[in-house]
């Protein structure tokens, strides 16, 4: 029997409810397939700082680094924005992915079947869609310095090196060995040098996959191109400040925000979560979407833990439940048999499984 030790952190707003029907998905998935889940709770964001004064407090780095993989839910809230930057949870998260040196976050963008008329784009369009955008995560314009203010400018610097760039390109090309061995860099290479460097650097990395096909995009044109064309990409490598804006946006295909997985993974642990945010306007009403947490779960089965058919079960199991026509309240209008809360969404996937 396989034991994994999972750390979680719950989170603000909506992250305790929704990581809780992660973890009953698990338990479910772990007895089917006689696999063993220790969970340890950790503090992080906005219940940190209500406990301790600290978005990211020592015991949470300690913790998360000495677990197996974390399971992480989300954070923030109008409740602390008021505070000084560096005291704010989003603050603590940028540390967190510091310290875990999660350098590259794995973000899906897949289009359900079913839910095909829940984007705002036509169906022509977006049908089939399944895009991977794999995105630097710990270096470029968050963390590069020199940065500051003062009374009459604001500066921030983007910086990439070597090895980072090496490190990222590697992930990318071999998630495009088991998907559709395609890899598209985005960059801003005819404008910025660290955009070059970046350019060049994959290049060198890619003439090591030879059996990946290579292709280079400005990043203004990606943009456009999610929209008019999605289904052009397979694998979207690109750097932090890009694949943060691009990841949302390709996100929005699917016509939810709360369907989409990620990872961040990287030489110390992996990070699985939801891409929204902490949704603190709907937080105890009992109608978040759970799916995306949940899928965060399978890819921690996946990338993790290796466990790829526990992580099929998953997958199939939302499969099901949005071939059967549950909802909830965010997808209600898109061939909804039955609109369910939370926790109902919860117990379907598990029960399918």
């Amino acid at each position: 029997m396989a034991n994994y030790n999972i750390s979680i952190i719950k989170g603000d707003g909506i992250g305790p409810e929704i990581v809780d029907e992660a973890i009953k998905v698990l338990n479910v998935v772990g007895k089917k397939f006689d696999i063993g889940f220790s969970y340890n709770e950790f503090l992080m964001g906005g219940c940190a700082i209500d406990a301790t004064g600290n978005p990211l407090p020592q015991e949470t780095v300690d913790g998360v680094l000495a677990s197996d993989a974390c399971l992480f839910g989300a954070i923030g809230g109008a409740k602390w924005d008021s505070l000084p930057r560096e005291l704010r949870p989003e603050s603590g998260l940028l540390r967190f992915r510091k310290e875990m040196g999660v350098f590259a976050n794995l973000r899906p963008a897949m289009v359900y079947d079913e839910l095909v008329d829940a984007s705002s784009l036509k169906p022509s369009v977006i049908q089939g869609v399944d895009i991977m955008v794999v995105r630097e995560l710990i270096g470029g314009i968050y963390f590069g310095e020199p940065k500051g203010k003062d009374e009459f400018k604001g500066w921030n610097t983007m910086v990439y090196t070597v090895p980072e760039i090496e490190r990222i390109a590697h992930v990318a090309f071999k998630l495009a060995l088991k998907r559709g061995k395609k890899v598209c860099s985005i960059d801003k290479a005819n404008v910025l040098d660290v955009s070059q460097l970046w350019r060049d650097t994959v290049i060198r990395i890619g003439a090591q996959y030879p059996d990946v096909e290579l292709t280079h995009m400005y990043v203004d044109n990606a943009a456009m191109q999610l929209i008019a064309n999605p289904r052009q990409f397979d694998v979207m490598l690109t750097g932090n400040i890009f694949g943060d804006i691009l990841s949302d946006e390709a996100s929005m295909l699917s016509g939810s925000i709360g369907l989409l997985p990620s990872a961040s993974t990287g030489l110390k642990t992996a990070v699985y979560e939801p891409i929204h945010g902490s949704a603190p306007d709907i937080a105890g009403m009992g109608i978040a979407n759970p799916i995306a947490t949940i899928s965060s779960a399978s890819m921690m089965l996946r990338y993790s833990f290796g466990e790829d058919k526990a992580a099929d079960a998953i997958d199939n199991a939302i499969k099901k439940a949005m071939k059967d026509g549950f909802r909830t309240k965010d997808l209600a209008a898109f061939g909804a048999i039955e609109v369910v809360n939370t926790s109902k969404m919860g117990d379907i996937i598990a029960s399918n499984i």
